[in-house]
């Protein structure tokens, strides 16, 4: 299995260990690729929207692309975020920025329907279950079907600080995630995404998208038609 983990941060805490943890008890011989954030795209989107005439016209595409192509070649996306305010971490949300263009709204990514994906965030207090739907939001805009969450409170600001007691429960709680994860089975997009998809699929159908470029995307693809990515 080839899994990709996009860390919210450059530092190695709690949620990094988490993360690793996850990925680490996936059954299989498995490729494990790792980004950080900002160390690996230390940028803010512009607003120029040149990239939706063409993800190539975006000013940070060749630093960007590194990460997406190997996004796009997974089968397992593990994102993990410390909760910073309440929410997911400024470098993660940046980064999902960067990406819009893979909404269904706009040019979303075949490949994206039959990914499994996990998000993680600890916090020292609370936040840690409002800051993993920020990137909760952004996957079910991509399509991704199938999306674990794991928010959890540690009551500490490192990882060598967080109790045996607290590390006894998330490794208990990760097995049996992991678990769940090892199933080669690739899933399938439920009615929510399904629907939506066929109502961007209107919405461009009927020259409402953002560009003709998105229209001549979705048309070249087939799923102006009865193709579906998910079905490929």
């Amino acid at each position: 299995m080839k899994i990709v983990l996009i860390h919210g941060q450059n530092h190695k805490g709690s949620t990094y260990h988490i993360g690793r943890m996850i990925a680490d008890q996936i059954q299989g011989d498995n490729e494990i690729t790792e980004f950080f954030l900002p160390r690996d795209l230390n940028h803010f989107c512009l607003g120029c929207y040149k990239c939706i005439e063409g993800d190539e016209n975006c000013p940070f595409f060749e630093e960007k692309k590194v990460i997406m192509d190997k996004v796009e070649a997974a089968d397992l996306l593990i994102f993990t975020t410390p909760t910073y305010c309440m929410r997911a971490s400024a470098p993660m949300k940046s980064f999902l920025d960067l990406t819009f263009t893979y909404w269904m709204s706009h040019r979303p990514r075949g490949c994206m329907f039959t990914k499994k994906a996990v998000v993680i965030s600890t916090s020292a207090g609370a936040g840690a279950k409002t800051a993993v739907k920020d990137v909760e939001t952004a996957l079910f805009y991509w399509g991704v079907p199938y999306v674990i969450s794991y928010g959890i409170a540690v009551q500490a600001m490192n990882w060598d600080m967080v109790s045996h007691k607290k590390k006894g429960k998330i490794q208990t709680d990760i097995t049996k995630l992991a678990k769940r994860l090892s199933n080669n089975k690739k899933p399938i997009p439920g009615i929510k995404t399904r629907f939506f998809f066929r109502m961007m699929g209107m919405m461009q159908s009927a020259g409402m998208g953002s560009s003709p470029i998105e229209k001549e995307y979705w048309e070249k693809n087939g799923w102006l038609g009865k193709r579906r990515p998910w079905k490929d």
